[in-house]
């Protein structure tokens, strides 16, 4: 069974280019029958294109990718997806702008996948505390926009003056939520949001 090359190009829109991936594919080697695209976001592993493609490997195969998050954005996603590519299905990976992750096994030597995974641990660890990072960074910024007085999110409805008396027709089932929303000039769902106000 012939190994094959396969160059695996992503980008979120289709309104982004993949051009530079695929020139990328050519240049190191992988036949342009085997360049596959797909216009998804990388959220998840739930791609068409991709999927097809791993149903497709066979042992010894090698999924070439320009960049990690050309396969996936979530690093822990990502790492299990690169054990399942490299342990079950037992496919090579080559990611060509960072050369320490090539798991092809040159005269038999698992260095390569050895160190592949180590790579993995602590891009995932870095992408892991920078979320973390962030998020301490937003919830501070919040604060301190609180403590100056900045208010977030929309003022709460005004409740009319005909509320008290639609709820209690409501309530007695004289009325429904559509007509009493419709009564009050505000959506159904706003009326049942008081309704659930006035019963807290």
């Amino acid at each position: 069974m012939n190994v094959q090359l396969i160059g695996y190009c992503r980008v979120s829109t289709r309104d982004q280019n993949e051009h530079r991936q695929v020139i990328a594919m050519r240049e190191f080697g992988v036949p342009e029958e085997n360049i596959l695209v797909e216009k998804m976001s990388g959220k998840d592993f739930n791609r068409p294109v991709y999927q097809d493609m791993v149903a497709r490997f066979n042992p010894g195969d090698v999924l070439v990718i320009s960049s990690l998050d050309r396969l996936g954005r979530d690093y822990d996603a990502v790492i299990d997806e690169w054990r399942h590519l490299t342990k079950e299905k037992e496919v090579a990976i080559v990611v060509l702008n960072m050369p320490l992750l090539d798991t092809r096994q040159k005269d038999r030597d698992l260095t390569a996948s050895f160190v592949a995974d180590i790579v993995l641990q602590i891009l995932s660890y870095v992408s892991e505390t920078e979320r973390l990072m962030n998020k301490e960074r937003q919830s501070a910024g919040i604060a301190a926009a609180k403590a100056r007085g900045v208010k977030f999110g929309q003022e709460p409805m005004e409740r009319p003056a005909l509320l008290d008396d639609l709820l209690a027709k409501w309530k007695r089932e004289e009325i429904t939520s559509r007509e009493a929303g419709r009564l009050l000039g505000v959506s159904h769902t706003t009326f049942l949001n008081w309704v659930h106000e006035d019963e807290e």
